[in-house]
């Protein structure tokens, strides 16, 4: 029976999708709220970014640029995303999915990905001693010479974050004007 890191790894995207639907429904979005919440979401869009301008996946362990700050930079970014995307519902009931997906899907993920790093990189045992899995509250790691690269942007399909977002965020503007006419 395969272990429950490996079935929300596996679940988290259509699960995503699914909570997307439901958060459109459930969210009562005013301008303000919107605006607010549209500031984080540009702000962890950025994050995500940037983390995925600097990762080689399964090629080397990624330290420079955000992860220098968090070993999860691409999480991190997600959930300051999520944050934005709460606020602009100003809905408890959106935010209460939010927390049980964190809890649920997100870190059993970033738990799995740290058991596969530490098994793939020998100085991954070092990174995560001095770097903190999400928050980032240190002196940054000494990092490698890397610096972010657009076709590790691309190649990673980042922009799909940002589609997504302006989808959602047109909708809940949409939302937003035919409830407070």
């Amino acid at each position: 029976m395969p272990s429950w890191q490996k079935i929300a790894r596996r679940i988290r995207v259509p699960l995503g999708f699914a909570f997307a639907a439901a958060y459109l429904w459930l969210a009562h979005p005013t301008r303000i709220s919107l605006l607010g919440g549209s500031a984080l979401v540009l702000i962890g869009l950025i994050i995500r970014a940037l983390a995925s301008g600097h990762v080689k996946k399964n090629e080397e362990l990624t330290t420079s640029g955000p992860y220098a700050f968090t070993r999860n930079p691409l999480y991190l970014g997600s959930i300051v995303l999520a944050a934005g995307f709460v606020i602009a519902s100003r809905s408890w009931i959106v935010a209460a999915i939010a927390v049980a997906l964190l809890f649920l899907i997100y870190l059993p993920v970033i738990r799995g990905e740290e058991q596969f790093l530490r098994a793939q990189f020998a100085e991954y045992e070092q990174y995560s001693k001095t770097v903190p899995r999400l928050f980032p509250y240190r002196e940054p790691y000494r990092s490698s010479p890397g610096s972010f690269k657009w076709h590790l942007y691309w190649k990673h399909r980042e922009y799909n974050a940002a589609i997504g977002a302006a989808f959602m965020i047109a909708a809940l503007a949409t939302k937003a004007f035919l409830l407070h006419k």
